[in-house]
């Protein structure tokens, strides 16, 4: 691969993907890119880039989910879970209890642990969420990996990584060498491709929104021009959690801690401005006013 063919790759995986190489990653190109190369009968990553640049759309899309990680697995870190039980949810319960009503958003969620471990999580709490409205939505920029989500099969390694052995038995089957999720717990969640880079406010708002572990990969830039786009969805009382490695800090001030629970944070001040959020603002102003 020549500089030039590099920097062309690094150059199309940031506009596409946010994806933000620095110079000594070649290697790592060349480990994902080879084997699609082959796969594409291309002698190797120069007649894969010159394909690329003539229009191969495809191909593209191909070099774009081949660089993208989707390292994932159920309970990842544990501890958000356990903020999200212990903490999170009680309080969007009381906050919640006129309308009875919860939206949740998994961006990056990869081949479903993530918005999985939060189906099974509400489903363990059933008593405080009986007869609810509830809403996962689970968004990734690779359509393979949401096809791989939707159908909840996963190998002996992936429920081993991080499941409980009692939530394997009760929401799980095997079946020859795979372990079947149940539709119930399928069923809580909808998958959608989705690139965190584009205008994302089709979705609408939430309460909880994880975006985990997939900032650590942008630029300064990107991370803040993401966190904006989040703020706008994020309820004002709502609830942002972060990788263990990702932080608001230096990058915007959209947002302020959870109190005693890291990794959370929430809307730093009055509501972001959004569609049908007029009423919140009123009630900004005229608290402001007191």
């Amino acid at each position: 691969m020549t500089p030039l063919d590099y920097e062309y790759l690094r150059k199309l995986l940031k506009e596409r993907s946010g994806l933000d190489l620095s110079a000594d990653k070649q290697y790592l190109v060349e480990s994902r890119l080879l084997p699609l190369a082959r796969r594409s009968n291309l002698a190797g990553i120069p007649e894969l880039v010159q394909r690329m640049k003539g229009g191969a759309e495809l191909l593209t899309s191909e070099v774009v989910e081949a660089m993208t990680t989707n390292e994932t697995f159920f309970f990842r870190d544990k501890i958000p879970f356990d903020h999200l039980k212990e903490a999170v949810l009680p309080a969007l319960a009381q906050a919640r209890a006129a309308r009875r009503s919860l939206r949740i958003w998994c961006a990056a969620s990869s081949t479903g642990q993530e918005p999985y471990s939060i189906a099974m999580l509400l489903k363990e709490m059933t008593a405080l969420f009986a007869g609810w409205r509830i809403e996962i939505v689970a968004t990734d920029l690779s359509q393979a990996v949401l096809e791989k989500a939707k159908a909840g099969l996963f190998s002996q390694f992936e429920v081993q990584r991080g499941l409980p052995i009692q939530l394997l038995v009760k929401y799980f089957v095997q079946q020859g060498e795979l372990w079947q999720l149940n539709a119930d717990i399928r069923g809580m969640v909808q998958h959608r491709q989705l690139n965190l880079l584009q205008d994302v406010s089709h979705l609408g708002t939430f309460d909880v929104i994880f975006c985990r572990n997939v900032l650590i990969y942008f630029d300064q830039q990107t991370k803040a021009g993401v966190f904006g786009k989040v703020a706008r969805m994020l309820e004002p009382d709502g609830v942002l959690a972060l990788g263990a490695a990702e932080s608001v800090v230096g990058i915007t001030n959209l947002f302020r801690p959870y109190p005693e629970r890291r990794g959370l944070y929430q809307p730093n001040t009055a509501p972001v401005a959004r569609a049908g959020a007029a009423l919140h603002v009123l009630k900004a102003v005229a608290s402001a006013a007191r």
